[in-house]
């Protein structure tokens, strides 16, 4: 794929469920959480939405990640990605910008975390909340599959290596947000299925 050809939204769905549309997409067990791969084109370049987590926040502070949280009693996990991109955001999504989803990805912090892939068909209302997001930033879905990404770290007592996204600037993305892209690029790009699960995160991830 390349900016001057890029992926349509068609294409992303049908990719996505060609992978995934056969494959389990839950796990049981632990707490469910969900986010949100927004998909985008801005200046022409069509990409998604990263966020860089506030700094004074309780939990992952200053990593970056997708938009997204816990899933709420009785919320569905649609549902809940796309509430999560409202409130970090400001861009009101709905199931119809839905293009498909990912299986859920079990992290060392005990969530199991269902991956939304959305459609964005206007940047210009997009409004992060200071108090959760201290930057977003719109990155190429070409950089997803760029030379030298992913890369394969060793991981100290797992035989799963660590991966890390290289995602231009200082931008190095590990797991879980890092396998949830490569998994997402492998399907909607390439139509390949990667198992998300297969890549483990470093120690400093998980808490």
């Amino acid at each position: 794929m390349s900016d001057a050809n890029p992926v349509s939204r068609e294409a992303i769905a049908r990719g996505l469920e060609r992978v995934f549309g056969a494959r389990p997409l839950e796990q049981v067990g632990g707490r469910q959480a969900a986010v949100a791969l927004v998909i985008a084109e801005d200046d022409g370049t069509l990409g998604f939405l990263l966020t860089l987590r506030e700094a004074r926040l309780a939990a992952h502070a200053g990593q970056y990640a997708l938009p997204g949280g816990r899933v709420d009693d009785g919320e569905e996990v649609v549902d809940a990605a796309l509430r999560e991109v409202r409130e970090e955001l400001g861009l009101a999504l709905t199931r119809a910008d839905v293009l498909g989803r990912l299986p859920d990805y079990r992290s060392g912090s005990g969530y199991r975390i269902a991956p939304i892939v959305a459609w964005a068909h206007d940047l210009g209302a997009l409004r992060p909340n200071p108090g959760e997001v201290a930057d977003v930033f719109h990155i190429s879905l070409a950089v997803l599959r760029g030379p030298g990404v992913p890369r394969l770290l060793p991981s100290l007592g797992s035989d799963r290596p660590i991966i890390q996204m290289p995602l231009g600037g200082d931008r190095l993305i590990h797991a879980p947000t890092g396998a949830i892209l490569h998994q997402f690029a492998e399907a909607a790009l390439a139509g390949r299925y990667v198992d998300a699960q297969a890549f483990d995160e470093p120690e400093w991830a998980r808490r």
